[in-house]
């Protein structure tokens, strides 16, 4: 059946991605209609574009003129049967795979036959809500990120049945739009999903382990790793409901144990603790949908005002030790070094803290065991390079280290102008911990072909907001390290996924980047 150029859409579901869509759509200039179920939905769904339209204007990135067009190319109706002429229908609906199946039925019923129907989930088989239509081959997802109107990336999902040039008619309609999309098959989460969500959900299993505190946790990931904002405020943002939603779908598909939701996480849906649209989830929010925060007894007390040490040993001789000595000399602390093999208790003056420089692959635990009675003066140190949000270290406690040389450590954080995170000396700690098996996850993608290097890196940049592809993240650390990283990871976690991908053992042995090595494969 021929494709046209889309010239008419209509919208189901106008809800706050809903009306998102509708806006994208209606300020390129197609001819809408927008559906909902009853008069109060549809009345909700024209307040939130005209509040998006608002603050586009009051931005100076809407022209008055171009919001008045876009107004006047949307017809707003409670009729299933106006959408009967467009040539493409995008729902977004709840995510719920019997709503959608029926919404889908019914518009196979009613939309002439060349009319592209297209689903919004964010991770529900398309293939399934496909199969209960008679046109399989004009089914498509089409993916937006919220806020459409902001969010670059679309994830275009096709399913076996779907006609390439239905495709690439909604691929052409994306980038006409001003979007940026990748084209992938039909898995559970597709890319930004099951790589997102996973990690998110790892983040939970982190805090609920209480391995770090929550402030701590986001801190590491803003502060060191350059993220928008941390997992456990993201997780709020999005809503834990729709995390656990999301989770379910990943794990119903690979009955994988890495993939089934943290028992946290299923406690605080169970709760009504679904973040921001509750005013409670990780965080305590002023109102019902408000993103500022209020103090709560999570929040970490009595780090102002600690006295640093005048003099620390660091133990370690590599770059991060190097970066860290010389940030603290440059504060004024005497610094004596030693290396992990020539390190010796004995020459540790009695109440002088020991500060472990913490690798990928080396612990605070390593310097604490050979110290006996002493053990309380080791505390870890890793100094993140830089990032634009600032600078993050972390502060590294093993089960004997003292409340005074925890304490001694947060006070030279706070000397060298960098955000504390205290943690236990586990495998990776928190940053490497959170991002090495995320990372992992992107090079199997990448292995099995679902998706290539650079449409995953897109994926996370332009639909997740990270300051860098997974991929490309990657081709900044040592791959035999990262190796052994995931290894220490699986030990501690038992999650067979954490061990490293094989292409990712292949590339380290090689010595090549993942992109190299999906570039040379058959």
């Amino acid at each position: 059946m021929p494709v046209t150029v889309i010239s008419t859409v209509g919208v189901v579901g106008l809800g706050t991605m809903g009306a998102g869509i509708l806006e994208v759509f209606a300020k390129q200039g197609l001819t809408c209609v927008a559906v909902e179920v009853n008069a109060q939905a549809l009345d909700r769904g024209r307040d939130i574009l005209e509040a998006s339209l608002t603050r586009a204007m009051e931005r100076g990135k809407l022209t008055q003129e171009a919001a008045e067009s876009a107004r006047a190319l949307i017809e707003w109706s409670l009729d299933l049967d106006r959408l009967a002429d467009v040539d493409l229908v995008i729902e977004a609906v709840p995510e719920r795979m019997e709503i959608k199946r029926d919404l889908f039925g019914r518009l196979d019923a009613l939309c002439k036959p060349d009319t592209i129907l297209a689903t919004n989930t964010s991770s529900l088989s398309v293939t399934a809500i496909a199969a209960c239509t008679n046109r399989p081959d004009r089914v498509v997802g089409m993916h937006f990120f919220n806020p459409a109107p902001a969010m670059k990336l679309v994830e275009v999902i096709e399913t076996v049945l779907t006609d390439s040039a239905v495709t690439d008619a909604v691929v052409d309609l994306a980038r006409a739009c001003g979007k940026t999309p990748i084209t992938v098959g039909d898995r559970a989460g597709f890319v930004a999903n099951t790589l997102l969500i996973s990690y998110l959900n790892d983040a939970i299993r982190l805090l609920e382990s209480r391995a770090v505190g929550r402030d701590d946790l986001d801190s590491a990931l803003v502060k060191g790793a350059g993220m928008p904002m941390g997992p456990l405020a993201l997780a709020d943002l999005i809503g834990l409901d729709v995390c656990l939603e999301v989770m379910e779908v990943l794990f119903d598909e690979s009955r994988d144990p890495v993939h089934a939701p943290a028992p946290l996480l299923r406690s605080m849906v169970a709760a009504g603790l679904l973040g921001r649209k509750t005013a409670r989830g990780f965080y305590t929010y002023e109102r019902a949908g408000s993103g500022r925060t209020v103090t709560d007894e999570q929040v970490p007390v009595g780090r102002e005002g600690l006295t640093p040490p005048s003099s620390v040993i660091v133990v370690g001789d590599g770059q991060p030790e190097t970066m860290l000595i010389a940030t603290l000399r440059d504060a004024g602390i005497a610094v004596t070094q030693v290396s992990f093999d020539e390190f010796d208790p004995a020459l540790v003056p009695i109440d002088h803290v020991v500060l472990v420089g913490v690798k990928r692959v080396q612990r605070a635990r390593d310097i604490a065991v050979q110290m006996d009675g002493r053990r309380g003066d080791v505390v870890g140190m890793q100094l993140m390079p830089p990032t634009a949000a600032g600078q993050a270290v972390e502060v590294v406690c093993t089960p004997f280290t003292s409340e005074r040389a925890r304490d001694e450590a947060i006070a030279l954080a706070a000397v060298i102008g960098a955000a504390p995170t205290v943690c236990y000396d586990g495998a990776g700690q928190v940053l490497i911990r959170l991002l090495l098996p995320m990372f992992n996850d992107a090079v199997r993608l990448a292995e099995s072909k679902y998706a290539c290097p650079d449409d995953i890196d897109t994926a996370m940049r332009l639909g997740c907001g990270f300051p860098k592809g997974p991929v490309e993240w990657l081709e900044t650390f040592t791959l035999k390290v990262v190796c052994d990283s995931l290894e220490e990871i699986y030990q501690n976690t038992g999650f067979v996924r954490h061990r490293p991908a094989g292409l990712l053992v292949d590339a380290a042995a090689y010595e090549m980047s993942i992109r190299q090595m999906t570039a040379n494969s058959l």
